[in-house]
Parts: structure tokens; sequence; C-alpha cells
């Protein structure tokens, strides 16, 4: 029984976050012109994750603005001013780091995809067509972001750029080393002639297996992975639960000095070993 007011204080933590949430939520839907605006500053981290984009200055300003007050209500939700100060400063770099990570996604999403990609551009040069006219063309036979990807550099063969720097600005757009590797192949009809359709699909064999290895490698370490960032994450996780359970606890632990460095060494610590498990388990694709 000595355990009823802290759960029923956690209950009640909880009750009114979801309250809160749902009280923004409405707030911002019966305000047209501050809904417009969210929306607005959500279209450039929507739009990297389905086309890849790259936010102007104005959206990374618009999307900073948005984290640095998602930042400060949760931190001050959560700890009052003492979290949501430190967290406001991290929202516009939390920002860019959503829209990198949707990008990085993107650019996976195409890499994995470029032994369709060899297939279907090799199935329409056996059709008698041009790379020229095969770019554009396999993109009907594909979805996602590679089929994005032979769109856009459809429209600018369309619009006249010669083959060859339409292809290497869609090198330059996507930063892959593998992507780098399919343009090579798809330029070298052009320096030694050959069977291009041929290679091809040899280059789709090649990625496909090495797609396979890289997926039986991380199936191969995902338990490792998983104990490893559970171990790391416990200690946090424990700290948040005392600060609900008894809320002022952090505060207590941090208003002594000898208990503050010792805190910041264990973070250190485990900032250090979360670095080195990612690194570690990471698989070179």
């Amino acid at each position: 029984m000595s355990g009823g007011p802290g759960i029923s204080l956690t209950i009640a933590g909880a009750a009114a976050g979801g309250l809160a949430a749902v009280g923004v939520r409405e707030a911002v839907l019966a305000t047209p012109a501050l809904a417009a605006w969210v929306r607005a500053a959500l279209e450039p981290l929507r739009r990297a994750g389905r086309e890849g984009y790259a936010p102007s200055a104005p959206e990374r300003r618009r999307l900073a603005a948005l984290g640095t007050l998602a930042a400060i209500s949760g931190g001050w939700f959560l700890a009052g001013a003492t979290l949501a100060l430190p967290l406001a400063v991290a929202g516009p770099a939390l920002a860019a780091s959503a829209v990198n990570a949707r990008r990085r996604r993107y650019r996976r999403a195409v890499e994995r995809a470029l032994p369709d990609v060899a297939l279907a551009i090799a199935d329409s040069l056996s059709a008698g067509r041009s790379l020229r006219a095969s770019l554009p063309a396999a993109a009907s036979s594909l979805d996602g972001p590679p089929a994005v990807e032979l769109a856009r550099l459809g429209a600018e063969l369309d619009l006249g750029s010669p083959t060859a720097s339409a292809i290497a600005a869609w090198r330059r757009r996507m930063r892959s080393v593998r992507v780098d590797a399919f343009a090579a192949a798809l330029l070298s009809q052009r320096l030694a002639g050959g069977d291009l359709a041929g290679l091809l699909r040899r280059f789709a064999e090649g990625a496909a297996e090495r797609d396979r290895v890289a997926e039986d490698a991380r199936a191969a370490t995902a338990q490792a992975r998983f104990t490893g960032l559970l171990v790391v994450a416990m200690p946090t996780g424990g700290a948040l639960f005392a600060e609900l359970i008894q809320p002022g606890f952090a505060f207590e632990v941090l208003a002594d000095p000898a208990s503050a460095v010792l805190l910041g060494l264990a973070g250190a610590l485990q900032l250090a070993g979360f670095v080195a498990i990612r690194r570690l388990s990471r698989v070179v694709e």
C-alpha cells in the first residue's frame, strides 16, 4: 500500500499529459492561421521523406521554431523550467536532425531499390530504347523514392539537359557511393561501348547479393545491439521513473555538488558507451 500515492501520481501525470496533448491539438485546429503555419512548417519534413527535399533557409527557421516550441512544452511539462530551458536550446538541432534522418532514409530507400532500377532500365534498353529514353520510361515500373528520382531525371532530360549532366546532377544530389557506382555503369557505354543491358543486369545481381549479406549481418547482430542499447538506456529510464514517483528527486540529487559531479561523469560514460555501441554495431553497406 505504500506505493499507492506514487502510482496514483504517475497515473494522474500520464492523464494530464494526454489531456494537454489533446488540448493543444484542438487549439491548433480551432485556429486556422496557426494550423496553416504548423502545416507549412512541417511540409519540408514531409517532403524530405518523400522526395529527399532539402529545406530552404526560411523553411529551416520555421521548422526550428516549431521544434523549439515543442521542446519547451514537453520539458516544462516533465520538469518545469529546469528541463525546458536546455531543451529550448536543443530544439533547432532536433528539428535539423529530424530532416537529416528522413533524408537519410530516403537515400537508403533509393540505394536498396538500385537492383530494381537497373533491371527496369536494362529491360527498356533490350526493348530498343536509348539510355536517354530508358531512364524516364523505367519510372513507370517502380514506385516510391526510386520512381521519384527517375521521374526527376526524366524531367531534366525533357528540359534539354545532356544525359551525362543529368546523371551527374543526380549523383551530387544523392551523395551516395552506391549511386556513384550505378551512374558509372550507366555512362560506361559512352566511353567503352558494349552491352549496357547485360552490364546493368550483372550490376543488379551484385547489388542484390550485397543487400542480402547486409541484412544477414543486421539480423545476426540484432539481439546484441538491442541488449547493449537497453543497458545504456536503463539508468536514464530509472531516473525518469524516480522523478515521476517522487517529484523533485532529480533536483535534490543535483543540489549536492558531489552527486552532481558523479552524475555528470556517469552521463559522459553512458554517452561514450552509446556512441561505441552504435559504431561497433554499424553494418557497412
